[in-house]
């Protein structure tokens, strides 16, 4: 197993819910375990930019975890109301789905007030708040292909167009409100529980008892 590490930062513009636009600037590292002759997985995430009524320079920051072998999520919306900040993004991959509570839909949501990002719930996401705004799938890669250039508005759009497989599944074209049905793409995760180390599902006794015995 190699781990390398790999960085790449861009400017990406950002377009409102209310039509205003908001540059940001982003970095993704990747670094981590990974199978010879394939790329490391996202293993740390950064996004920073200035608040439009603030001023404020905000950051916000998705570190390597080593329950997850990777970094925790992929972001999918930012937005600002007033003072306040949100950032919707996806667990990445299924140990981060359980990691932070099998979500359904499957998102993790940040408000930044205070001088601080603090996870809150879905319902408390503003409605006006309903769609996608970054650069979803590989944005390093789509970063390295505009060359140095800022990946406009416009530019985001037709990348997040569904033309992928991925890219149609409904929690990508807009930020859903309602449970999805069990066993989605996005929520059909094997539950699993982190146990000394390992994860193992939840009524799983004979993984437990080789952890506890492995662990002596």
């Amino acid at each position: 197993m190699n781990a390398c590490a790999d960085g790449t930062s861009w400017k990406e513009e950002l377009l409102l819910h209310d039509g205003r636009k908001l540059i940001v600037e982003r970095s993704i590292v990747r670094k981590g375990r990974h199978e010879p002759f394939q790329r490391p997985p996202i293993g740390e995430e950064s996004l920073s930019f200035k608040h439009p009524v603030t001023h404020e320079r905000i950051r916000w920051k998705d570190e390597y975890g080593d329950d997850v072998g990777m970094s925790n999520f992929g972001l999918l919306m930012l937005e600002v109301d007033q003072a306040a900040a949100y950032i919707v993004a996806e667990p990445r991959g299924c140990l981060s789905y359980n990691k932070w509570g099998r979500p359904n839909p499957p998102y993790v949501v940040f408000k930044f007030k205070d001088g601080d990002w603090k996870r809150i719930a879905l319902q408390e996401l503003p409605a006006r708040f309903n769609k996608p705004n970054l650069v979803m799938s590989s944005p390093d890669d789509e970063a390295k292909q505009a060359g140095g250039r800022l990946i406009t508005a416009e530019m985001v759009n037709r990348i997040n167009t569904p033309v992928a497989a991925w890219a149609m599944q409904p929690q990508y074209k807009t930020i859903l409100r309602e449970a999805m049905k069990p066993g989605s793409p996005g929520v059909g995760c094997e539950e699993l529980v982190y146990y000394k180390g390992a994860w193992v599902g939840p009524g799983d006794s004979i993984g437990r008892r080789m952890m506890d015995r492995m662990s002596k």
